[in-house]
């Protein structure tokens, strides 16, 4: 009996090992797909007109999301904050937002893009925590009995399957994959 476990396991595993050049990279991008690539569309989408002729005009609520405090400074007229550097950073803000996730997806530029996207989070966060000012269950902690706060929990996990790209990449179901092939030999 034992030996017949020990088979199956073997088998199992040696399968498992043979995918390793498309299927982990495949999957973390479709989990990327299936958990969050309509979430930030959605957010990215609230900070434009409409689409697809208003994708260049932003949004007032672009600037009271990504830089409240600016806002505030310009008596929460978004017209009169100044082009650089704030227009700047919520135009680039939010144009990477829709711009890095379809990256990732597709698998073009997958490392770059995911280590875009795991500064982003960041930044994010940061902008929740301090400018929103989001309360502790929001937060959460690391190493509580609570699983579900929108912040560390959550983006812990967003941020875990964003630096397997970055580190591993899109494997070999992937645009880099194709354009990485077309390279001559050294």
């Amino acid at each position: 009996m034992f030996s017949f476990f020990r088979r199956f396991h073997d088998a199992l595993f040696f399968i498992l090992r043979k995918s390793e050049g498309w299927l982990p990279g495949l999957t973390a991008r479709f989990v990327f797909a299936a958990v969050l690539f309509v979430y930030f569309f959605n957010s990215a989408k609230t900070k434009v007109g409409e689409l697809p002729g208003g994708f260049f005009q932003l949004q007032d609520g672009a600037f009271f999301q990504i830089m409240p405090a600016v806002v505030e400074r310009f008596n929460y007229d978004a017209s009169t904050v100044p082009l650089f550097p704030y227009q700047i950073i919520v135009y680039a803000g939010t144009y990477l937002e829709f711009i890095l996730p379809a990256l990732i997806v597709i698998g073009l530029f997958t490392r770059l893009s995911a280590v875009g996207m795991i500064i982003f989070i960041f930044v994010q966060s940061y902008v929740d925590i301090t400018a929103h000012a989001v309360g502790a269950e929001t937060i959460g902690a690391f190493f509580d009995k609570a699983t579900d706060s929108a912040i560390l929990d959550q983006r812990a996990l967003w941020v875990f399957l964003l630096l397997y790209l970055a580190v591993y990449g899109a494997g070999k179901l992937s645009v880099d994959y194709l354009f990485g092939r077309r390279r001559p030999l050294r």
